[in-house]
């Protein structure tokens, strides 16, 4: 599989994974029934699969690597912060206010994971901050 489909198949993963978290986001906030659906369980995990995949297969096919370069690096580990977010606000979080905030800096830290993939720099968005 070439660069360019391995690339297009990650951005629309991110565009499905950021949809459904956002959508089970607001589904989880309003207690909606749609959480105990089976296909909510299920597709997040197999669409996050194919996001991972195609991000390692492009780092290998770009020769580029997480603790090499500062930007995969930063990706890498706002990745995990993300990670540890969306638990608190898909079901962690004790309180109504504690998943509405943490599914808020989830979905930030998500776009601030994108701005450092198309900027290539580990500032993302906060350069434009820094000047």
């Amino acid at each position: 599989m070439g660069f360019l489909m391995l690339k297009n198949i990650h951005i629309f993963s991110a565009l499905i994974s950021f949809t459904l978290f956002f959508m089970r986001g607001l589904w989880v906030m309003r207690g909606s029934a749609m959480m105990q659906q089976k296909w909510v369980k299920i597709v997040p995990h197999i669409n996050d699969t194919i996001l991972l995949g195609t991000a390692i297969a492009l780092m290998i096919s770009i020769g580029q690597y997480p603790f090499v370069e500062a930007w995969l690096t930063v990706k890498l580990l706002a990745l995990v912060a993300y990670i540890c977010l969306g638990i608190e606000a898909l079901g962690l979080a004790k309180s109504d206010i504690g998943r509405s905030l943490a599914w808020l800096a989830a979905l930030i830290v998500f776009l601030f994971i994108v701005s450092v993939a198309i900027t290539q720099s580990p500032f993302g968005f906060l350069y434009s901050f820094m000047l």
